[in-house]
């Protein structure tokens, strides 16, 4: 090898080493999606086709690699992960572990809140939260890119009930979250705070009578042996962003950026029709299979006039007395 040659192969692996993006330009960028359920669940089946979406808006290849069944903790290790910018980039995420980083963002998912799924819809489609979106971007550096969810909540009872009067003193497990509590007892209903996991046992041995839920996770705890009425109360229609990490997103080609924002918006809504969907669907197969009794429940607008006063105080308390005011004047 003569010294020119030498010297030219010195000069390009030194320019190679002062201009790494280069190599990087080069490479496949890989994101990571993660999910607490197997493949088959709406969650998971919404964040393939955001994968799906992304990469026929790009036009380019992006390797998306799926940890399902946990593998990478539970959604709020994910959503940390998504707000350090390591290991999560993409998840479908429950607003409750948001709230450290914005006080208004359990709002998302409170009950009594939407009037049906149109109303629902209605909300979402004109991106109403956008406001909490916006704060958590800024403190938690994590985008909401979709709106999925769809899932809505019913009460399972020992004890059939079809108006106002006959909730009466019904003792409810409810959530945690103080508006779950503040709400019920405005309708009339005695409500109480129990783990999520002994709700079967507490009904069976009668420490309360009831407990509320969508339809998937009647079937998947077998409330319906314990409650086998379903009252149709539709008091709550869970919100659940699909999320992606605001520190991925900033490194990635506008082309991309362009492509993920896009897709978020419409695998949200995927996820919103599948689930919505499935949702009456699993009531239909459980009540046909003879498992639970489906209960019209007559006075849900008196249920939702019992509880506006604690929505507007609630929605005051957190800040969110605009969103709450164009949520209630929307047309459905």
């Amino acid at each position: 090898m003569d010294r020119r040659t030498l010297l030219g192969g010195v000069a390009a692996g030194t320019a190679l080493l002062a201009a790494p993006h280069v190599v990087r330009a080069q490479a496949t960028i890989t994101l990571n999606g993660a999910s607490q359920f197997n493949d088959e669940h709406v969650f998971t089946r919404a964040m393939s086709r955001f994968a799906d979406l992304v990469k026929q808006y790009y036009g380019r290849p992006v390797n998306f690699v799926m940890h399902n069944n946990s593998a990478l903790g539970l959604e709020k290790q994910y959503f940390e992960y998504m707000s350090a910018g390591r290991a999560v980039d993409y998840a479908i995420v429950s607003p409750a572990h948001m709230s450290t980083f914005s006080r208004a963002a359990p709002f998302i998912d409170a009950p009594f809140l939407f009037r049906g799924l149109d109303h629902w819809n209605a909300v979402l489609d004109n991106d109403m939260f956008s406001p909490i979106a916006e704060e958590i971007d800024r403190r938690a550096r994590v985008k909401l890119i979709g709106w999925a969810g769809g899932g809505v909540r019913n009460i399972f009872s020992s004890k059939s009930a079809s108006n106002m009067a006959e909730l009466r003193g019904l003792r409810i497990r409810v959530q945690g979250a103080p508006i779950w509590s503040r709400t019920f007892q405005a309708v009339g209903m005695a409500p109480q705070v129990i783990a999520y996991n002994e709700v079967y046992n507490a009904i069976q041995n009668g420490v309360i009578e009831a407990g509320e839920n969508e339809a998937a996770g009647v079937e998947q705890m077998r409330f319906f042996e314990v409650g086998s009425n379903l009252l149709m109360t539709q008091h709550a229609i869970t919100v659940r962003p699909l999320c992606f990490s605001t520190q991925t997103f900033s490194r990635l080609p506008r082309e991309l950026q362009a492509a993920i924002v896009q897709a978020g918006k419409e695998a949200g809504a995927f996820g919103r029709q599948t689930e919505s969907s499935e949702d009456s669907q699993k009531i239909a197969a459980l009540e046909a299979a003879g498992r639970l009794r489906r209960i019209a429940f007559t006075e849900r607008p008196a249920m939702q006039t019992a509880v506006e006063p604690v929505m507007a105080a609630y929605a005051r308390e957190i800040d969110a007395e605009r969103i709450f005011a164009r949520i209630n004047a929307q047309n459905a």
